[in-house]
């Protein structure tokens, strides 16, 4: 079985040894571009499971690599991982297209785990039977007994959000959106995002889903 591939473009020689390493360590086949013309080339092969992908790069920034990316009708995830975190950044790295957005430094533990949420939800919507409804969190308040804004902080979990995208996205903080999170452990009987994802996922693929 082949390991999953993440693309990291990047050009901090530091950084792309350690990220390198560390996913390495993690069974993943990592690819490396360090400038943006060839992350762009790279990126549009279509030959990655995942991308991850810095802003501030010699000859192609990555807001560019990813609108690039969606307008050639990719699906594969790109997690956007830069210094700049200003929410108006997030919010536009969002917009483009990208599927998460970690600021510098992040922590290893945060990084494999946004990396394995998108790697797992890709997997779960290559089954056929498995095509989760993220129009509403409804489902989830009814079939997990939630409230409603905890039930919406699961709905953008389950989508592979981070606390920070989820607290930009509701209008919260991102303490109110840790204690949901908690919360959200407590009523599942769950102790990671990614278990919680996949109880979410399968409430959202339930036909009961799809008619409320």
């Amino acid at each position: 079985m082949s390991r999953p591939r993440v693309l990291l473009i990047e050009d901090e020689p530091a950084l792309v040894r350690g990220v390198s390493d560390l996913l390495a360590a993690h069974g993943l086949d990592v690819r490396v571009a360090t400038d943006g013309h060839t992350g762009l080339d790279a990126a549009l092969a279509a030959d990655a499971d995942v991308v991850l992908l810095d802003l501030m790069l010699p000859g192609v920034n990555g807001y560019e690599i990813c609108r690039a990316v969606r307008r050639h009708g990719l699906d594969v995830p790109v997690l956007m991982l830069t210094a700049k975190g200003q929410e108006e950044d997030v919010v536009l790295g969002l917009n483009l297209g990208a599927d998460d957005y970690l600021t510098k430094p992040v922590a290893k533990a945060d990084l494999l785990n946004a990396i394995r949420t998108r790697l797992q939800r890709a997997a779960q919507q290559a089954r056929p039977e498995f095509n989760p409804d993220f129009s509403s969190a409804k489902p989830l308040e009814k079939a997990l007994d939630l409230t409603p804004r905890v039930a919406e902080t699961l709905l953008w979990i389950a989508q592979g959000k981070t606390n920070g995208d989820i607290a930009a996205i509701l209008g919260i903080s991102e303490a109110t959106v840790k204690k949901h999170v908690l919360e959200i452990f407590q009523a599942l009987s769950v102790e990671t995002r990614t278990a919680a994802s996949l109880r979410a996922l399968e409430v959202l693929s339930s036909p009961a889903a799809k008619r409320s």
